[in-house]
């Protein structure tokens, strides 16, 4: 059981920061990648981060999961969602495979793995897990060590609020701190398969995109912030040195992100334009800034709304299924190819025309399992995000309307794979659903042809 292979998730790194702007600042991710097959790695619909890791983590498409974001509808309830735990996943992982064979696997921060649960190996959940009073690790007796070797551990930061310099502060102390552990756990455990996924990134990019882009539209230069997000890859080359050499130079390397990153152009208030359109009433005015569950919308006259977030989710109000549905089932469809093209013909407040696309879920994904929305919407290209709040003048916010954000999610993440097999490098193009096969090639592991991605080695 001698054969390794080390996995370094990066949140939301894209590729012209990874290869290009940054690469002759960052020694041992360049020097990795002269040896490695890498290249651009297309992200799921949703390119968000639930359910993109477990997508990579098992092979599944998020309809498959059931995942379709941070939030999941509860019972097509109006109002009511939960938040998906490690319950939630019931799709095997790619260290459920490894285990059956004999292997052994670290897991860090993979999301969701809270609560964590028995794998033959070690866990340490991710950055949904409530605090750090929680039970967090398999073994238990691994929060211990963890403990012992930083404290409180830290899963997550506060990162849309307007003290910039905080959240800098703590997202460089979070993300030292993870790799210390990580590299604790490189050096200390009998691994075979070892997995670090690093939410900083995302976090950093999102607070101060802004400060680096001088082609966002909210561009500033300041002198602390202009080069944070260089800095933050600086560190997290660093951590990758530190992790290659507890590896030792026979171990396999991959390094993925689950989707990219870009500037934010603003907030498209959807329930706003829906309202105008006439597909969601409600009873009065509302103050700016209103979520949906705040305001007192006629469910008895409403056809449609929609939540917030990297992408717009459009639910229907259907006959049967919703408490006060009003949409005829049988004029499900119609009403939904209406509403498709009116989405399609919006265009920005210049009248500027967008990329926008939307999806019916049935339509990207073979099988549609949980509450899907009945349309996914991707405004302007994902430039813009959809805002879940209501009751502006205008429906086109120049910011984030639940706090400071700067950037917007991107659909190509990074693939780099060092084998040292081959040791031959090259560029590549895959999807993320290429990452799950790749693993289990790599340790001879045979699933059969079923699988929607193919092994990159």
């Amino acid at each position: 059981m001698s054969r390794k292979l080390l996995v370094f998730g990066l949140d939301a790194a894209p590729p012209s920061l990874l290869f290009k702007e940054f690469r002759d600042k960052l020694p041992n991710f360049s020097r990795l990648m002269e040896k490695s097959l890498y290249g651009p790695m297309k992200s799921c619909d949703p390119p968000i981060t639930i359910p993109a890791w477990m997508v990579m983590m098992t092979g599944k498409e998020p309809g498959e999961l059931g995942l379709y974001g941070f939030r999941h509808r509860k019972n097509h309830d109006y109002r009511e969602f939960t938040i998906p735990s490690s319950r939630s996943i019931r799709a095997r992982k790619v260290w459920n495979y490894l285990g059956e064979e004999g292997y052994k696997t670290f897991v860090m921060g993979i999301p969701p793995t809270y609560p964590p649960y028995p794998i033959n190996g070690w866990m340490i959940s991710g950055f949904l897990t409530p605090s750090s009073k929680s039970q967090y690790t398999y073994p238990e007796s691994l929060k211990q060590e963890v403990e012992y070797l930083v404290g409180d551990f830290i899963f997550d930061v506060p990162f849309r609020k307007e003290d910039r310099a905080s959240v800098l502060r703590e997202i460089f102390e979070m993300t030292r701190q993870h790799g210390k552990v990580a590299v604790h756990m490189a050096k200390t455990k009998p691994w075979n398969l070892f997995i670090y996924m690093e939410i900083g990134l995302d976090r950093i990019q999102h607070a101060f995109w802004k400060y680096m882009d001088e082609n966002h539209p909210n561009y500033t230069y300041n002198e602390e912030y202009s080069d944070a997000i260089l800095k933050y890859y600086i560190l997290l080359d660093e951590i990758l040195g530190q992790l290659l050499d507890a590896a030792g130079d026979d171990t396999g390397v991959l390094i993925v992100s689950d989707h990219g990153a870009k500037m934010m152009k603003g907030a498209f208030a959807v329930n706003d334009w829906l309202v105008e359109q006439g597909y969601l009433v409600l009873k009065g005015d509302v103050k700016p800034g209103t979520r949906l569950s705040e305001a007192d919308v006629d469910w008895s006259k409403t056809v449609a709304w929609g939540w917030g977030g990297y992408y717009a989710r459009i639910f229907f109000n259907v006959k049967n299924r919703e408490a006060y549905g009003v949409v005829e089932p049988s004029e499900y469809e119609s009403v939904r190819r209406e509403l498709a093209r009116k989405i399609m013909d919006i265009k920005g407040p210049n009248g500027e025309v967008w990329k926008t696309r939307v999806y019916a879920p049935e339509d990207i994904y073979s099988t549609v399992a949980g509450n899907p929305p009945d349309l996914m919407v991707y405004f302007d290209d994902l430039y813009w995000r959809s805002a879940g709040t209501m009751g502006y003048d205008d429906p086109y916010l120049p910011e984030n309307d639940t706090g400071p954000d700067d950037a917007v999610h991107d659909y190509d993440g990074v693939f780099i794979m060092y084998n040292p097999d081959k040791k031959k490098g090259g560029e590549v193009e895959c999807t993320i659903y290429d990452v799950f096969p790749t693993i289990l090639r790599y340790f001879s592991i045979d699933v059969g042809d079923s699988l929607r991605g193919e092994a990159l080695i």
